[in-house]
């Protein structure tokens, strides 16, 4: 990336900074450059006026060109500036920045088409994020070597450039023609500036009245850039900090919680807190509803990458067909329907971390794409030709043996060691039965809010019941059960009447097993064998037992005694 000598402070202005040079090269081409900006809160803070000021006598050549000794911006002119400052700067969505920025380079110094790159210094490349005029349509997703064409030249020398006849230019991509439909006569380019560093170049090709570039047109399309710049950095940090604030209110406001005290919970988050600082690939073990995901974004908040995206793709919930557009984004015209060019999930997580659930479902030729991405750190848009980097941690989680699949033959073995660096068994619910108080206790609590009950309490015999159930849903199917019996729940009592039948019959067959030849045993049989005698009539029942009806309603609940069907 190319870098500016250290900047002057203006005395006429102390919080702007400008320099400007001018320099020959080898074909014949005068450049100049001029820088204006602070470096609060790492954006440009303008001050066009100032610009302006120290910019004047800036000279330039082209093929005949046609200026002044001294030109001076007439007012039409900063007009259009102002109005363009006002659009540009009249919202932060990041899209409507890029499309203003373009469209209004054009209106300002009465061009044809133009174009707004911007510089992945990690690639090498310059996007066209934007464009427009003739070049509107068939640039914008468009990548080029930072190093090639007019732009790649404004990049390496951090300066503009004009350019009145592309024909004695050694430095023009004709690819430009090629891809628009516009034969180019001539170029002015002005780099995109951020603390010395260029992050982006501005291209305007051909005066629409068929007139040369203008050291005017220069001056203006500069200080456009200057102002372009500060709009187009705010609305990117503006769209950061959403993604980043979406994030953070989605761990705030996740539903699931670390809760466990067990010595295979505290195992597991031991392994979690191991792996999280390296790069290593971790694969997750489990059952299903064992909190698979919520491992792995342990392991991401534990990780350097704490402050970048987690995205969770759950690839049995999307079509073999659709996974691969999913996972990589696509290109414009890729196939029908692709209006316009997306992003997948390995973008999306780049700096972060991409988490794939259920990656046994996924086929084998996806297998063999992801198996390269894993292995090259690239990927290519389905449409694209291009490969693009990316920084990308992959946690993956299955509920199948991958390597009984790799047996079958269903899954790749290469994949399978490249995903099985460090793997981490999550236990099922019923192999950590000491945890299940505390999950009854959160689960409880939180749909009591939910239902604006004020207060309701576990009983003894309805947590016995939960803690002997054998769950084969986890963690999952324990929610689901608690929210109901909170629903079916009619006092301040959660009792084992509001469990699911089968949970409480499941609990009958073991308590029975357990009890036999106990005083509660015995109780538990002579209640059962009363009311069996008398046709389940609890009163006729009681007078028998030399009870009252109320002590044997306590006990059929105590009991969890059912009636049989």
């Amino acid at each position: 990336m190319a870098r500016l000598p250290s900047r002057a402070s203006l005395g006429a202005c102390p919080r702007a900074l400008a320099r400007r040079k001018a320099h020959t090269h080898d074909d014949g081409l005068c450049l100049g450059v001029v820088e204006s900006g602070s470096a609060r809160d790492g954006l440009l803070s303008v001050d066009a006026a100032a610009v302006a000021h120290h910019t004047r006598g800036v000279s330039s050549f082209g093929a005949n060109p046609r200026v002044n000794a001294s030109p001076s911006i007439p007012p039409s002119t900063w007009a259009a500036l102002t109005e363009a400052a006002a659009v540009i700067s009249s919202t932060l969505d990041l899209r409507s920045v890029l499309d203003g920025v373009a469209r209004l380079a054009c209106d300002v110094v009465r061009s044809e088409a133009s174009c707004l790159f911007t510089l992945d210094g990690s690639k090498g490349k310059l996007v066209v994020l934007a464009a427009s005029g003739k070049w509107r349509e068939a640039l914008p997703g468009h990548e080029f070597d930072a190093d090639v064409g007019i732009p790649g030249r404004v990049v390496r020398t951090a300066a503009p450039m004009i350019v009145n006849d592309v024909r004695t230019c050694v430095s023009f991509d004709k690819r430009l023609d090629d891809l628009g439909s516009i034969r180019t006569r001539s170029i002015l380019a002005t780099p995109m500036l951020q603390r010395g560093d260029v992050v982006g170049v501005i291209e305007v090709a051909n005066r629409r009245d068929d007139a040369l570039f203008t050291e005017t047109d220069l001056k203006v399309l500069q200080l456009f850039a200057t102002l372009a710049t500060s709009a187009c950095l705010n609305a990117r940090a503006h769209e950061s900090l959403k993604e980043q604030l979406a994030g953070f209110r989605e761990a705030v406001l996740s539903r699931d919680v670390i809760l466990g005290e067990s010595q295979a919970w505290k195992r597991v988050l031991e392994l979690c807190d191991r792996v999280a600082p390296s790069s290593a690939t971790a694969l997750l073990l489990g059952e299903t509803g064992t909190g698979k995901e919520l491992a792995a974004r342990y392991i991401h908040n534990g990780s350097r990458r704490r402050e970048g995206t987690f995205v969770p793709v759950n690839c049995a919930a999307v079509p073999e067909t659709l996974l691969e557009t999913e996972l990589f984004g696509h290109e414009k015209g890729a196939f029908t329907g692709a209006h316009a060019r997306r992003r997948g999930w390995f973008e999306v997580a780049e700096g972060g971390t991409l988490f794939l659930d259920e990656i046994g479902e996924v086929g084998r030729p996806m297998q063999a794409k992801l198996l390269r991405v894993l292995q090259e750190k690239r990927i290519v848009r389905v449409g694209g030709t291009s490969p693009i980097a990316c920084d990308v941690r992959v946690v993956a989680a299955t509920n199948r043996n991958l390597k009984n699949m790799v047996i079958d033959g269903l899954f790749r073995e290469d994949l399978y060691y490249r995903l099985n660096v460090f793997p981490i068994h999550l236990p099922a619910l019923r192999e950590r039965r000491e945890d299940i108080p505390l999950f009854v206790q959160h689960y409880v609590e939180r749909a009591r809010r939910a239902c604006g009950i004020r207060e309701l309490h576990t009983a003894v015999d309805t947590l016995r019941i939960l803690t002997h159930y054998n769950w084969p849903g986890n963690v999952r199917e324990l929610q689901n059960v608690i929210e109901r019996a909170v629903l079916m729940s009619d006092g301040e009592h959660l009792l084992p009447c509001h469990l699911p039948p089968d949970i409480v019959t499941s609990d009958h067959e073991a308590y029975t097993d357990q009890t036999v030849g106990t005083l509660f045993g015995q109780e538990r049989t002579l209640i059962q064998e009363a009311l069996k005698t008398h046709n389940w009539n609890q009163s006729k029942a009681a007078e028998a037992l030399g009870i009252t009806r109320y002590h044997v309603r306590h006990r059929i609940k105590k009991y969890g005694i059912q009636k049989p069907v």
